[in-house]
């Protein structure tokens, strides 16, 4: 059996037992006081009006009918085909850096499973793919009640091997994605970045809706180091013994030149990118992204 208590907070395992139920609490504790959910993958066209009958909902009056005619009509409306959406979870060993409670990869499977109960409740359909340096494992999108499960099932059983290699993974889903849908990419994205940046442009080009959750653990991003250290490569054999404060300076530059070079690609490409810290608190990350959905 998965342990779905694997990506949860040490603090948030007294109120949620099971990974789907966590995504759950994200999920509908930030939706809580809305009028409606907003959608995450399908969207609704007009298809025609129809008089208004006691009872009906003011907010679908069309008024500008009611202005010109003096009479209430309703909008009504149809759901388009469902979204497929595809998550793309690396599980490169990079990803299993981290100090404090997730590690990079249990967080950013925690963001896709909370996605995932996103899509589903909008009845939209979800697959699941794990990479490293090679396609690990693949979900086929479905959206019947049991693809959460498998969806947690498929990031439980992710056993790191080996570093990334972006540029072969997104090609090769490219490839695959023959409905246009929604792709979101959760990785470190330690990887080759200008290589990344054009293969999630072929990603767009194919009519993928391209969503980037960039995930850094807060050391990554502060590099608080202060005495002799040993660092390690995760995705070599590499160590190197030094002064982190030798070194503080030219890391934040070259971090910062790394940021701003995703952030500028993938807005090249209206492609929504968005830098988290496993240090961040999901419900807030999840807020974050769907005011920027909405909005969009």
């Amino acid at each position: 059996m998965p342990d779905s208590k694997r990506f949860l907070h040490p603090e948030a395992i007294k109120r949620i037992a099971r990974m789907d139920l966590r995504a759950r609490q994200v999920v509908e504790g930030y939706l809580s006081g809305m009028h409606r959910s907003p959608h995450f993958g399908q969207s609704v066209e007009f298809r025609q009006h129809r008089q208004y009958t006691p009872g009906d909902d003011l907010r679908h009056v069309d008024w500008q009918v009611w202005a010109r005619q003096d009479r209430l009509y309703i909008k009504q409306y149809e759901s388009d085909e469902k979204m497929q959406v595809n998550l793309l979870v690396d599980i490169s060993n990079s990803m299993t850096f981290g100090q404090g409670h997730l590690n990079k990869f249990e967080y950013g499977a925690t963001i896709g499973v909370c996605l995932a109960y996103l899509a589903l409740r909008n009845q939209d359909s979800v697959g699941c793919l794990t990479f490293d340096n090679q396609i690990r494992n693949r979900l086929k999108p479905m959206s019947n009640k049991n693809q959460l499960h498998s969806i947690i099932r498929v990031l439980d059983a992710a056993s790191p091997e080996s570093k990334t290699d972006m540029v072969k993974i997104l090609s090769d889903a490219a490839g695959t994605l023959s409905k246009r849908g929604m792709v979101v990419l959760i990785s470190d994205l330690l990887s080759d970045t200008a290589g990344t940046l054009k293969s999630l442009r072929l990603l767009t080009q194919r009519g993928q809706d391209v969503l980037v959750f960039h995930v850094m653990d807060d050391q990554e991003i502060d590099f608080p180091f202060t005495g002799p250290t040993r660092f390690e490569d995760m995705e070599s054999d590499t160590t190197v013994n030094c002064n982190p404060k030798a070194l503080k300076a030219g890391y934040l530059s070259a971090l910062n030149e790394f940021l701003k070079d995703l952030r500028r690609g993938c807005a090249k490409s209206a492609i929504q990118y968005a830098l988290v810290k496993t240090g961040d608190p999901l419900d807030a990350v999840l807020a974050e992204f769907l005011s920027a959905r909405m909005a969009m």
